[in-house]
């Protein structure tokens, strides 16, 4: 058989049949003195074998291994691993088919989904509160606001520590629509004080009624930022106006004061 001959065979491309030859996974036969090679019945049935564990999922290395194994036991061994494995990715796409199901009925119950999305379900309840709000209210969403969406969905990601108090964070804003406009208007106030010094009186006052807004219960955790190592604080009250991060910076000293 001519390699053509051989890759029809097995019901593969020639392409594929040189690759294997290539990298020693097939045997190469010599050269007739014609300059063709010449195939036989074994070299059919080796590679119409590669085929079949590779459909399996086999890497070609793994294939390799399995060749060499007469006894089939590495087979075995491999087809073992595989099956594990391929249940773990089961799983996983059971959990994303899941995670897409929800997304997918959260856009039908809100009209849409979030700019940040995709987040968790309760914070994504929280911003579908601010979008009513803000539909409902004269003016341009607050740019505080909107800054403050962008931080809360990179803390719903990178932060899985803070689901909790995340969680307990938005649903205390979606229990009560009262709140979520409150926290609309005090967003306002934090806009106006985007041009206002540090120790301007009005960031006292503006920390208390945020304060006032968050759970009784919501403490200071190890949230990035939290420990020895401020980078992260010091990036997020970069994006602030000083006044503006005045007022987050004495947000967390009052609920560190608060927390037993």
């Amino acid at each position: 058989m001519r390699i053509g001959e051989l890759a029809a065979v097995a019901g593969v491309s020639t392409r594929a049949v040189r690759h294997y030859h290539r990298i020693g996974l097939l045997p190469e036969p010599a050269r007739q003195p014609n300059g063709y090679r010449e195939y036989g019945l074994r070299d059919a049935v080796e590679l119409a074998r590669v085929r079949r564990l590779t459909e399996l999922g086999l890497s070609l290395d793994e294939v390799r291994d399995v060749l060499a194994d007469d006894a089939g036991k590495d087979l075995a061994e491999i087809l073992t691993e595989l099956d594990a494995d391929l249940a773990r990715q089961e799983e996983t796409i059971r959990r994303r088919r899941a995670r897409l199901r929800d997304l997918l009925a959260q856009a039908d119950a809100d009209g849409g989904l979030p700019p940040e999305a995709p987040v968790s379900p309760a914070l994504a309840a929280l911003f579908a509160d601010f979008d009513r709000a803000a539909a409902h209210l004269p003016g341009p969403e607050p740019a505080s606001l909107a800054l403050d969406r962008r931080l809360l969905a990179l803390l719903d990601t990178s932060a899985p520590a803070s689901g909790d108090r995340l969680g307990r964070l938005a649903e205390a804003f979606t229990a009560d629509p009262g709140t979520t406009r409150r926290a609309y208007a005090l967003y306002r106030r934090l806009d106006d004080l985007a041009d206002a010094a540090p120790d301007d009186p009005r960031v006292e006052g503006t920390a208390r009624e945020l304060l006032a807004l968050l759970p009784t219960d919501l403490a200071v955790g190890d949230g990035p930022g939290n420990g020895p190592d401020n980078g992260f604080l010091d990036a997020v009250y970069a994006d602030f106006s000083p006044a503006q991060a005045a007022v987050l910076r004495r947000v967390i000293s009052l609920l560190k004061e608060r927390t037993p």
